[in-house]
């Protein structure tokens, strides 16, 4: 039995016709072509398919399409124009952060959250806000120098608008 089910996605009103049961992951990757958001634990460990749901990061994988319904959902591809995303990207690449990439928009979709909550966020709230990603590929140093950098890349911005 398919329902509609009307949410926002990156910005954009958006009803699919789809088995409440369904989970957003595959629906996202497979009827709406967005596909940056990665499907591989299945079960909510690894962070790849990290997407904002109503500002918060959230795993895709988790969520059926009925918990979707009304929601506003941004997807990595949704952050191309967030000044938050542009200083997360502008860092991890700086610090040349990840290896393969398999789960770079993850990561930015949880540093972008957290940019945009907290004004500065030290080490520890950027470590704490990545408990929920992972990365077989770094040791962490390096998504976390980039994390940081983006956070200096913020303030100098801030500072220049003043």
């Amino acid at each position: 039995m398919k329902t509609a089910i009307a949410f926002t996605l990156n910005r954009k009103a958006c009803t699919v016709d789809v088995a409440a049961t369904d989970r957003l992951i595959d629906v996202l990757r497979e009827r709406l072509a967005t596909t940056a958001s990665k499907k591989a634990c299945g079960i909510g460990r690894c962070g790849a398919c990290m997407v904002l749901m109503n500002g918060l990061p959230t795993n895709a994988c988790l969520l059926m399409m009925w918990q979707v319904d009304g929601a506003e959902i941004i997807t990595s591809e949704g952050l191309v124009e967030d000044a938050e995303a542009a200083y997360v990207r502008q860092g991890l690449i700086e610090e040349n952060a990840f290896q393969c990439g398999y789960c770079a928009p993850g990561f930015t979709v949880t540093l972008t959250a957290l940019l945009s909550a907290t004004k500065a966020p030290t080490e520890a709230e950027i470590r704490m806000a990545l408990e929920g990603n992972l990365c077989r590929c770094t040791g962490y140093h390096s998504i976390v120098r980039g994390a940081l950098r983006a956070v200096e890349l913020k303030g100098q911005a801030a500072a220049a608008s003043k």
